[in-house]
């Protein structure tokens, strides 16, 4: 069977440019901010653009494409004015995803600031449930584990599943695996035994029916470093021979991954995809 890979790519000019950049990649997949995630304040989507962006995707048999949350919201945020805004973006987020026929929108369950776990907890669930009150529609919201960097909520699999558990409408939650965040969290992936532990140690905790996606990232930090910087495929710590494993490995395998690898003098994206394409064929 072969893989779906693709890259984060940009929108810049266009949404529907997003496509076309995908194309030229060679992406099976791709994912791509909304607006701009730095700021924010944001331009409504036009209605020829989405038009362009629908016809585009429907015409390039990519798929899924895949949005995901800006930087700056925070779901866990203490703060009320940044919390109210980063659920005004949520909100916003999956009127987005739907109006462009996308199917998944991954976020990031943000930082309790030293608030605490309890507090986190409450306010990420909080937030969700206020977004899902407020869209009612078909876009599935992935949550994305996290590096288990200080103060970060979803830096293990039982945090995730803490926060499933308060979720209303449960059935419009899924997970997005990030390999990069998973190693340095603690979670050893490079042989096929504790791989395969892992894999048994989410279907135990959160369901491996709830996996929707994957964030395909080598690592710049080593096993459990809590080091949030992603690595070309194969030149990190998780290496050529943990990347083997973990693309030989039957749940991942048949799941839409996203690389979301740097790029520099000695690689780009094509390049990357590449990568991963011959480690499926060795």
């Amino acid at each position: 069977m072969s893989v779906r890979v693709g890259v984060h790519v940009s929108i810049a000019g266009s949404i529907d440019k997003a496509v076309d950049r995908a194309m030229e990649k060679g992406c099976d997949t791709f994912q791509i901010f909304s607006r701009n995630p730095r700021g924010w304040r944001y331009k409504a989507l036009r209605d020829a653009e989405v038009e362009e962006f629908i016809r585009k995707v429907e015409h390039s048999g990519i798929s899924p494409a895949v949005v995901h949350m800006p930087y700056l919201p925070n779901l866990a945020a203490p703060d009320d004015e940044v919390y109210k805004r980063s659920i005004a973006s949520l909100i916003e987020e999956l009127r987005r995803c739907s109006s462009l026929h996308i199917p998944y929108l991954v976020t990031h369950l943000g930082s309790h600031r030293g608030y605490g776990k309890a507090k986190g907890y409450r306010q990420v669930v909080n937030a969700i449930n206020t977004a899902f009150s407020e869209v009612d529609n078909e876009v599935m919201l992935l949550l994305e584990n996290t590096a288990g960097t200080k103060n970060s909520m979803g830096g293990t699999f039982e945090d995730i599943e803490h926060i499933i558990e308060g979720i209303e409408q449960v059935d419009r939650i899924g997970i997005c695996f990030d390999t990069c965040h998973a190693f340095v969290a603690g979670y050893e992936l490079r042989t096929e035994k504790s791989l395969k532990a892992t894999i048994q140690h989410f279907d135990a905790v959160i369901g491996l029916e709830r996996l929707k996606l994957i964030h395909l990232n080598d690592s710049k930090g080593g096993l459990n470093s809590r080091l949030d910087r992603h690595e070309h495929i194969g030149l990190g710590y998780i290496g050529e021979s943990g990347f083997r494993v973990i693309l030989s490995e039957e749940h991942i395998r048949k799941l839409p991954m996203i690389l979301e690898t740097p790029v520099d003098a000695r690689r780009g994206d094509i390049e990357n995809i590449r990568v991963v394409r011959a480690l499926c064929n060795k």
